[in-house]
C-alpha cells in the first residue's frame, strides 16, 4: 500500500522559510513523478512544483518565481520543498502527490496523495 506522509508545515512570518518533506513508502518509486500541490480555503487546488523521480527535471508553478526549490533523495524515498521568502498568499494546505504522469501540473493524473500539511504565513 502506497503511503505519502508530509511534514514540515507550520506558522511562519512573511519573508520566512519552511522546508516540507514527503516520505513515500509501499512500492518502488522509480519513474514516478513527485509533485507538490496546495489548496487555500475557498480556492481550487494549485500546482506548486514537481520532480521526475528517475531524472532531475524540475517544474514550478508560475507564482513560485524562484522562491521554492524541489529536490529528492532517492535513497530515502523522500521529496522536499524548500520555501523561501514566504508570503501571506502562500498560506494553504500543501499536498504531496506521486504517479507516473505525462503532464506534471495536472493533479488529476496523480493517483497517490498525502494527507497534507498546513502552511500559514502571517503578515
Amino acid at each position: 500500500q502506497v503511503q505519502l506522509v508530509e511534514s514540515g508545515g507550520g506558522l511562519v512570518q512573511a519573508g520566512g522559510s519552511l522546508r516540507l518533506s514527503c516520505a513515500a513508502s509501499g512500492r518502488t518509486f522509480t519513474n514516478y513523478t513527485m509533485g507538490w500541490f496546495r489548496q487555500a480555503p475557498g480556492k481550487e487546488r494549485e500546482f506548486v512544483a514537481a520532480i521526475r523521480w528517475s531524472v532531475y527535471d524540475t517544474y514550478y508553478g508560475d507564482f513560485v518565481k524562484g522562491r521554492f526549490t524541489i529536490s529528492r533523495d532517492n535513497a530515502k524515498n523522500t521529496v522536499y520543498l524548500q520555501m523561501n521568502s514566504l508570503k501571506p498568499e502562500d498560506t494553504a494546505v500543501y499536498y504531496c502527490a506521486a504517479d507516473r504522469v505525462m503532464d506534471v501540473v495536472d493533479g488529476r493524473q496523480y493517483k497517490y496523495w498525502g494527507q497534507g500539511t498546513q502552511v500559514t504565513v502571517s503578515s
